[in-house]
């Protein structure tokens, strides 16, 4: 099976449709899978310049919905994602799922509006799987927020932070997962 080349997309350095040197894409090489819509929002980051990368970011901080009352006035119930340079709370709930579909896990973000770097990249986790079944959320690879295409236009401390977010998410819902029973002869 020949590697199928890879093309530069609109907005690169290369001009659109020039087979980038040196890159090549092998069939059923690709990274996992991301749910739809945290695929969409990767494809979005991946589609702009670096300049509208971070504006893209920024709009994602502003869309970043407020924590519900119940959570506002119980601040215990969040937890501090230590490693963001700026103090970032979240937590997690499950709700019952539509019928035979699983629960479905709730993400809560807590962020200073004076932090956009960090709210954005709470906003990014909080559309890309808020809703989403325990097992989708643990199977988005860990290096998810390198596939945004920041890494150049974010310190790598802040990078840190938003791959932390990720690994917090995944570890509270892994908790809550219940332990399969083994099973008895």
């Amino acid at each position: 099976m020949d590697p199928e080349p890879v093309r530069a997309a609109t907005g690169t350095r290369f001009a659109t449709g020039t087979q980038l040197p040196c890159v090549r894409k092998l069939e059923g090489m690709n990274t996992p899978a991301l749910p739809a819509a945290l695929a969409d929002i990767v494809d979005d980051f991946q589609a702009l310049t670096e300049p509208e990368r971070l504006q893209l970011l920024l709009e994602f901080s502003q869309g970043l919905p407020e924590l519900p009352e119940r959570l506002r006035d119980h601040p215990e119930l969040l937890e501090q994602v230590v490693e963001c340079q700026t103090p970032l709370f979240l937590t997690i709930e499950t709700e019952p799922g539509d019928g035979d579909s699983p629960e479905r896990v709730r993400l809560y973000f807590k962020a200073p509006r004076e932090a956009p770097t960090t709210r954005g990249f709470a906003g990014v986790l909080h559309e890309g799987l808020d809703g989403l079944s325990a097992a989708e959320i643990l199977a988005v690879p860990d290096d998810m927020p390198e596939q945004l295409g920041l890494t150049r236009a974010i310190t790598p401390l802040r990078m840190r932070g938003m791959t932390a977010m990720l690994g917090r998410i995944k570890r509270k819902v892994a908790a809550l997962v219940p332990r399969q029973q083994p099973a008895q002869s």
